[in-house]
């Protein structure tokens, strides 16, 4: 069997490990130079300094069933991390801290402790068994009925809801920073689920960093998959499925309005319909810093985290979040800071230390935001400024630029709103298809949706090689 994979991010990479494990020839194109699209890094703000370009806290990719299968540690992947994966400070000096340890954060919490373990550790405890079956379309009988009953339960919930299940206001913020990683409304109905399965994620497996840089997980997959027979080709891009007419199978790891572009002859009206109406929701706009000593936080906690969440209180986020998803750029943006030293100090030279961090603002914002990402890290560390050496900013719409699934510099790949949580972007047992016979839509697009895990690369794979 002869099998074509269109697109190199992580679901598109590990789609084409699994067909090739099945036995398939399998030939990987990407447009760009680079192998990986969201998972990457380089020096991009002093030398020695390593920045990660997209993807860099990766709990999702560290609990893959998939990717734990393939033994990456052999190729020199190695997961670090920082002795707290998040910190969540407010204007009073005070945070709210998560720690692997659950039971470290819930003493942490004080009276918020009992809650905080109630909600997040029965997830945690089983997290294979809740990855299992949420890594999955929810159109499926799960194996693990009562904890994804469970999970259900919370993630139906609004965030805002949610978080007020705590007494002090640190912790409610804590949560609804975690929740707005969806990049939509804290008071909507279902938009906890994320939040849920990241702070579980959290206290499972940590949220960790690839030592040496997110390119080392890309190219150990691009290795494994060129051991299996695969060939990769860059500098390749697909407009046509005509292209691709000598292929029995075909993994597209694009956006679905790319794929109707590719297959526009052919794509049936229902699939070309579902793909279009497909929408997108807020963008990222990226700062990369380079940076002389560490960031001067006001909550001596943020020091020691690997990630800071910076927006104020619960409500502040809501707020924030609900004036980008209505396409109003926030003055003060929820904005998410990596400090991947603490976790990784190869990253570091020279006394300099890597900062990577950004805002959500609207869809195809043009606005430029570095100045309300500095002022918004440094409401909480003051002198933050002052200890600035270099910049490297990335707008949405360059982010769109460099990666062609972040259409209008949405890094999530589609809205996760209610109706694209159960059909991203079709709903049934097999929202891979597109329509065409032998062709699959396998990018972030598809469930489970955005993160590194490439489970929707080895969803549409076995879907594919059930129908081959």
């Amino acid at each position: 069997m002869r099998a074509v994979v269109v697109g190199s991010g992580p679901n598109g990479l590990a789609g084409a490990i699994r067909l090739a494990q099945a036995g398939a020839s399998v030939t990987m194109l990407e447009s760009h130079w680079r192998i990986g699209g969201a998972v990457g890094s380089a020096e991009l703000t002093a030398p020695g300094l390593v920045h990660d370009l997209g993807a860099s806290f990766m709990p999702l990719a560290a609990a893959s069933p998939f990717l734990r299968s393939l033994g990456l540690e052999r190729r020199g992947v190695h997961w670090d991390e920082a002795p707290a994966a998040l910190a969540h400070p407010l204007d009073d000096g005070s945070a709210g801290v998560l720690y692997r340890d659950i039971a470290r954060t819930a003493e942490g919490m004080g009276s918020d402790g009992t809650t905080w373990r109630n909600l997040f550790g029965p997830f945690a405890d089983r997290f294979d068994d809740l990855t299992a079956d949420a890594l999955q379309p929810l159109a499926r009988v799960p194996r693990h009925a009562a904890l994804m009953a469970r999970f259900g339960a919370l993630a139906a919930q609004p965030a805002l809801r949610l978080a007020g299940s705590f007494r002090e206001e640190r912790h409610r913020a804590l949560f609804a920073g975690i929740a707005a990683h969806a990049f939509g409304r804290l008071d909507t109905t279902f938009s906890s689920a994320i939040g849920v399965m990241l702070a579980s994620a959290g206290h499972a497996v940590g949220w960790p960093v690839v030592r040496g840089g997110a390119q080392v997980l890309a190219d150990a997959l691009v290795a494994e998959l060129e051991s299996l027979g695969g060939r990769v080709e860059t500098g390749r891009t697909v407009t046509d499925v005509r292209e691709l007419d000598d292929a029995d199978v075909v993994l597209l790891d694009v956006a679905p309005s790319a794929a109707v572009e590719i297959l526009h002859h052919r794509i049936p009206e229902r699939s070309r319909r579902a793909f279009t109406e497909y929408t997108h929701g807020p963008a990222a706009y990226k700062v990369d810093f380079a940076i002389d000593g560490d960031i001067p936080w006001t909550a001596a906690e943020c020091q020691e985290a690997g990630v800071v969440h910076l927006g104020g209180t619960a409500d502040e986020v809501a707020m924030a979040e609900a004036q980008v998803v209505s396409g109003k750029s926030s003055r003060a943006p929820f904005t998410l800071v990596g400090q991947q030293w603490k976790a990784d100090p190869t990253r570091s030279s020279g006394g300099l230390n890597p900062v990577w961090a950004y805002a959500h603002v609207p869809y195809g914002s043009t606005v430029a935001a570095e100045n309300r990402i500095t002022s918004q890290i440094e409401r909480f560390a003051p002198g933050f400024r002052d200890r600035i050496v270099s910049t490297r900013v990335t707008s949405a719409m360059g982010l769109a630029a460099a990666n062609s699934n972040f259409v209008g510099g949405d890094i999530n790949t589609g809205a996760n709103t209610f109706r694209q949580l159960i059909a991203r972007p079709t709903f049934g047992s097999n929202p891979y298809k597109t329509g065409v016979p032998g062709v699959y839509l396998c990018s972030a697009a598809t469930p489970p949706g955005p993160g590194v895990h490439g489970m929707s690369g080895v969803n549409a794979a076995n879907r594919a090689l059930h129908v081959a």
